[in-house]
Formats: C-alpha cells, structure tokens, sequence
C-alpha cells in the first residue's frame, strides 16, 4: 500500500506540475476523464460557509473520537466506572472546539470568506444546538413519564456551562488564530469560467441517490435487527 501511494504520489505531483504549465485551452482540451476538472475543483461552492461549518464541526467530533479511543485502549476509561466514558466524551468535545474553529477558518479563508464572526457563531451554535434541543425535547418527553432516567436540571445546567463557558470562547479562539494564517496556496489554477456540467441522467439525481444510499444499509442493518429481536424475544439462540 505504500507503493501504490507513493506512486500516485508522484503521479498527481506531476498532473499538477503540467496544469500549472498549461498555457492555452488547446493543450488543456486533450486532457480527458477527471482531468478536465482539474481547473475547477478548487472553485467556491455555493453554500461555502456552511461547508466550512461542517468541516469544523466534523473535526470537532473527529478529534474527540479518536482520543477517546486512545484512552479506551490505554485503560483509563474502565467500564466499571459508569458514566465514565459519557462525562471524558462531553469534555472532549468542548475542549476540541478551538480545532474546530481553526480548521473551519483555514477552509472558509480559502473560499475567500471574510464575514468570520458569523461563521464562528454558526460553528459554536448550529449542530450544537440542534442536538442539544433534541435532547431536551426527548428529556422533556421522558419528564412527563415521570421515569428516573431522566437527566436532572443541574446537569442540563452543567451542560449549559460546558456549551457558553468553554465551548463557544475556545471556538472562538481557534478561528481567530485560524484567520490570522495566511489562507492556503491552492495547488492548480483555478478557471475563470466555470466548466459546463452536461445534462445527468436520472439515476444520478442527487433525490435517487439519497434514496438508494439510504435504502442499502437500512436493509443491511433492518435484517439483523428482525433476527436478532426475534431470538431475544421468542428466547432462541441466534
């Protein structure tokens, strides 16, 4: 594996070298395949912000993963202790707000986006905050239920403080330093007149693919379910 990345390595350093060369569109148009789109890939994408939010947020719960892992495997987050791996999760996730912000403002930055405040406060409130009123609509729901697995006012209360008191300010900080990077050097050109997208047949609409790719694994995942509820509740081996 690493000779086949080293060889493609090599191969799109030297694609790219060529398209920075390119001099005329005569040159350009004897490219076929994913070459013609070298010139555009690089271009702004329409709803830019919101991307560079997705991305942040993406690293975000990223970074929180993987050292979360990381101390799973070194043993300090023993199944033992209940609530362990709840409580090293949430404060990961606040502490990685400032990567998020960082890299959220190195990506917008390259989209030539100069409206960083706005982006931040979406970063800090929009996927955060969605989940967050989901939480407290089920919590709620389960309130009403009167059942002891509801989550008690002070801990939605630390949450809040978590969320306002360290989350947003380091959110804030990473893009403030992201913002004061100089933006990334892009490593082709990009064309001045957007490359025109042929007429796609119907099975490559983005509402069929959605559908197919959703379809897929519920069915997956649907099957082993019905097996495995049908064993745990008519009491069979699965």
């Amino acid at each position: 594996s690493g000779m086949v990345a080293m060889i493609l390595l090599r191969t799109l350093y030297r694609d790219i070298t060529k398209y920075n060369e390119i001099a005329t569109s005569e040159e350009a148009a004897e490219e076929t395949g994913w070459k013609l789109v070298h010139g555009d890939v690089f271009r702004k994408p329409s709803f830019s912000k919101l991307l560079a939010v997705s991305v942040g947020s993406g690293v975000q719960i990223l970074g929180m993963s993987v050292v979360t892992l990381v101390f799973a495997l070194l043993g300090f987050l023993s199944p033992a202790h209940r609530g362990a791996l709840l409580q090293s999760v949430m404060l990961l996730f606040t502490f990685m707000g400032i990567f998020a912000g960082y890299f959220m403002s190195r990506l917008y930055k390259v989209f030539g986006g100069d409206d960083w405040k706005t982006a931040t406060l979406l970063l800090a409130f929009f996927y955060p905050g969605i989940m967050f009123v989901v939480f407290f609509f089920l919590n709620l729901l389960i309130w009403g239920q009167k059942s002891s697995g509801a989550v008690p006012f002070t801990t939605m209360f630390a949450l809040l403080v978590l969320w306002f008191g360290i989350s947003v300010p380091l959110v804030f900080l990473g893009s403030y330093f992201g913002f004061r990077r100089d933006a990334i050097s892009l490593p082709t050109r990009t064309n001045q007149i957007p490359r025109q997208i042929p007429a796609q047949p119907w099975f490559v609409s983005p509402t069929f693919t959605c559908l197919v790719g959703g379809i897929l694994p519920f069915g997956a995942v649907f099957t082993e379910l019905f097996f495995i509820m049908s064993s745990i509740w008519q009491h069979q081996f699965y």
